[in-house]
């Protein structure tokens, strides 16, 4: 099959197309078609290696990387399923974390699944799983938003940013989004009732405190962030796309948490949703609020599966606006 592969930690350069064996099915297992794939900030931390912690905590390997084919979000069919899978079959569309999505086939378990929305092409479902996940966990898990709070999403044009807005706005907060003047419209069309452009205004600075802020960006201090916060305000801090070598988000998490037990305001910390924990309730939430309507992926771009690294490089520079995308044919 038709795979994306890489041999060492390093830049999106590393990346190679390559035809390797299809995947086998053991009992418990599901083998997915894919049909597209989200590029996310986790991809390019598993990419490089970044930050270095991150290594010594497992999963992303020592000194290479310990899954030859990168990815995690992926929508297609379900190709074959093992001994004792019930539920699914060949021919189900799907959405979910799928290990080694880059590819034209992935292996993952029926947790990891849920059913792809008929209304969603594949590139919009796709988009879905840790994009959506991670920002239900921020608003509603995290945060507790209820109806009539005020609630800031720094970062709120990005993939979590783009669900958060929504999230919340289904949750009747008033909604104030954190972005540049160039995607105002887009947030506002979301359910934002405020938007702040970061290029001309610190909303640190502003008149007016938040209930919950969920921060998916990281350029202010805890110190700052909490002058923005009622005070018993929440603060979700989104480490999904922080930059670092050593200790990058992971640092900066762990200090939000310590400081969170000697202030009367929350100060938490989430990590992005890799396909660890609750995640099959989580997507089934999320796919209830697409089905609803009250949830729109909004995807950036699309790239062929040959052209990952090219993908990669531009959500690495923090451009994307919503997600990207890959597609396989």
């Amino acid at each position: 099959m038709k795979a994306i592969v890489q041999e060492r930690f390093g830049p999106p350069e590393v990346l190679r197309p390559a035809e390797i064996d299809r995947p086998t099915v053991g009992a418990g297992q599901v083998l997915v078609r894919v049909r597209a794939a989200a590029l996310n900030p986790y991809d390019w931390h598993m990419l490089r290696g970044d930050p270095y912690v991150a290594r010594l905590i497992g999963g992303v390997g020592l000194t290479r990387p310990r899954q030859r084919v990168a990815g995690i979000d992926a929508a297609g069919q379900v190709e074959a399923v093992g001994a004792g899978v019930q539920g699914l079959r060949p021919g189900d569309e799907v959405l979910g974390f799928c290990p080694g999505a880059f590819a034209e086939y992935a292996r993952t378990t029926p947790d990891l699944l849920v059913p792809k929305p008929p209304g969603l092409t594949f590139a919009q479902a796709a988009a879905v799983p840790m994009g959506a996940v991670t920002a239900l966990r921020g608003i509603r898990t995290v945060g507790r938003v209820r109806a009539g709070q005020r609630v800031l999403v720094n970062g709120a044009a990005g993939g979590v940013g783009t669900f958060a807005v929504q999230i919340a706005a289904a949750l009747d907060a008033e909604v104030t989004a954190v972005c540049s003047a160039g995607n105002a419209g887009l947030v506002r069309s979301l359910g934002a009732a405020h938007v702040v452009d970061h290029a001309r205004e610190d909303f640190t600075e502003r008149h007016g405190r938040y209930d919950v802020i969920l921060d998916n960006v990281g350029n202010h201090p805890p110190a700052r962030l909490r002058r923005a916060l009622t005070p018993t305000g929440t603060l979700v801090a989104n480490g999904g796309g922080s930059p670092g070598r050593v200790f990058g988000a992971v640092g900066s998490l762990l200090r939000t948490a310590a400081l969170d037990t000697v202030v009367r305001q929350r100060l938490r910390p989430i990590l992005p949703s890799a396909p660890s924990g609750p995640t099959h309730e989580d997507l089934l939430a999320v796919t209830a609020l697409v089905d609803s309507g009250r949830l729109t992926p909004v995807v950036d771009r699309t790239y062929a599966l040959a052209d990952t690294a090219e993908g990669l490089r531009h959500v690495e520079r923090g451009h994307a606006r919503g997600k990207a995308v890959i597609t396989v044919p």
